[in-house]
């Protein structure tokens, strides 16, 4: 378990600490009657067992959406991730940062739960002190944490399961799955909890596409950095994941390592953190068209700057050097290298690092080539040039309901998009950041949930009617009173 190396926490868990949170929490969710009873009536298709929600990432977001679905009383549900279990997400993959940006005290994915919180998890195990002394979270610390909050509420996640395809089978959602579980799997609704990588995976500069691979990689892929050793490496932009990929490659013994960024002046103002509130929260995906436009395309202009500790991991290195006004007009290979001509000088790499950040063009994922043709995107409905630069990823952002379903670009043509849900970064355009981030995902899991249910009802209706009817379990037994009425004939006649 990985402590910030300047406030460190004892190094033993008291583990005794541990169990009695556990205790806690269970006695909170007896309290507040949770899970819900279930209520969702059971469905069959040909005998074929049916699932009333499935969720594909089994991440925050993916663990938040299953959680809340099942204290809300839909309980046939499931859970898939392609990693191995402890694995998920970000955190001890591609996120090569030491610590988490968001402040320790956020809630997180604790769902309104004081005993879920990883404030409640640390300290329980190893007290109020440690807490004071902790700076900021250290990542594998949070994956430790959604292992426990995963355990902890016996969430039904199956691992080394990956969703290869998606179908309609009459009003229900057929998919394809692979790996430790194979073949078809039905459902009602699909919740699409596939993080940063949203739809459309990582985006990929057009000056890279014919480069040869192997010198070159993404910021959000497998990086052998003990390969760069004693190498020249360069690292395309200024954000959070060009500093802490540049620092593992210079931690890992690079030569030298070159930022090229194209900005004359790093970001320094991390804008939409300065306005966090409930009201944002709550209020952001209610706004006008343009005003939510307006919202976006202005951070997305003024940038978010990299954390503080993160670019003093970089500077620190002598070999480090932060190239401003530096962007890349070519890059083509040179022997065993690159040479990358830039808006400054004809430069020299042996390997480069694109942290470009990832795409909403879905179009070319193979496993959403079933829907990916018929979902209206904000360019189709929503975007006018009044509203501003037309940029690209936001153009490309689907244009989803009130409850993060997909909708149609065109009414009638493929119907199963209003029980598929996005619920991951591709709805911030939409949703506001409610999730894809740790501030707010409890906001966006409930907004979810209560669209799930509010649709699972509305489509059973005739069935909970039925249920009404058939109801009779009397409340009286018919002796807790006595009828007056014929006395009020006897006192009629006096």
């Amino acid at each position: 378990m990985t402590q910030s190396p300047s406030t460190p926490a004892p190094s033993t868990p008291l583990v005794s600490g541990l169990l009695e949170l556990e205790a806690r929490l269970r006695e909170d969710l007896e309290l507040l009657e949770l899970p819900s009873k279930p209520w969702v009536p059971e469905q069959t298709y040909m005998g074929e067992p049916v699932r009333d929600v499935v969720v594909i990432g089994a991440g925050m977001c993916g663990l938040a959406a299953t959680a809340k679905l099942i204290l809300t009383g839909i309980d046939n549900v499931v859970a898939y991730d392609a990693a191995p279990a402890g694995s998920e997400g970000p955190w001890i993959t591609f996120a090569r940062m030491e610590t988490l940006r968001s402040p320790k005290t956020l809630a997180g994915p604790a769902l309104g739960l004081p005993q879920l919180t990883f404030r409640a998890w640390f300290t329980a195990q190893w007290g109020d002190v440690a807490w004071e002394n902790l700076d900021k979270i250290p990542k594998d610390q949070w994956m430790d944490y959604l292992i426990w909050y995963r355990k902890v509420l016996n969430l039904p996640v199956h691992n080394g399961v990956r969703m290869v395809g998606i179908a309609s089978v009459g009003d229900l959602i057929s998919i394809e799955v692979e790996g430790a579980e194979n073949g078809r799997v039905l459902t009602r609704k699909l919740v699409l909890a596939t993080g940063r990588s949203g739809l459309g995976g990582i985006a990929v500069p057009d000056f890279l596409k014919a480069v040869n691979p192997d010198l070159w990689a993404h910021s959000a892929e497998d990086i052998d950095f003990e390969a760069l050793k004693g190498k020249r490496i360069a690292v395309i932009g200024a954000g959070a994941s060009s500093m802490d990929n540049a620092a593992t490659a210079l931690e890992a013994g690079a030569g030298s390592v070159d930022l090229l960024i194209r900005r004359k002046e790093m970001p320094r103002i991390n804008k939409m953190t300065g306005i966090g509130s409930q009201g944002v929260v709550h209020g952001m995906h209610l706004l006008p068209d343009a005003w939510k436009w307006k919202f976006f395309e202005y951070t997305a202009a003024t940038q978010t700057p990299p954390p503080h500790s993160s670019t003093l991991r970089v500077s620190r290195h002598p070999n480090a050097r932060f190239l401003l006004d530096c962007g890349i007009v070519s890059v083509r290979e040179e022997g065993n290298g690159l040479e990358i001509e830039t808006t400054q000088a004809t430069l020299h790499y042996d390997f480069l690092i694109s942290a470009t950040g990832f795409s909403n063009d879905f179009k070319g994922r193979p496993e959403f080539s079933a829907i990916s043709p018929y979902i209206r995107n904000w360019s189709d409905a929503r975007y006018t040039p009044a509203m501003g630069d037309p940029r690209g990823a936001m153009m490309d952002a689907p244009d989803l309901g009130p409850n993060f379903e997909f909708q149609e670009k065109e009414p009638g043509t493929c119907q199963m998009l209003s029980n598929i849900y996005c619920f991951n970064d591709a709805a911030m355009l939409s949703h506001g950041k409610v999730s894809g981030d740790i501030p707010a995902v409890s906001a966006g899991a409930d907004r979810l949930v209560r669209g799930i249910a509010a649709s699972l009802f509305d489509q059973d209706v005739e069935t909970h009617f039925a249920n009404l009817v058939a109801f009779d379990i009397p409340e009286l037994q018919g002796d807790e009173w006595t009828d007056s009425t014929p006395l009020l004939h006897k006192e009629a006649v006096v």
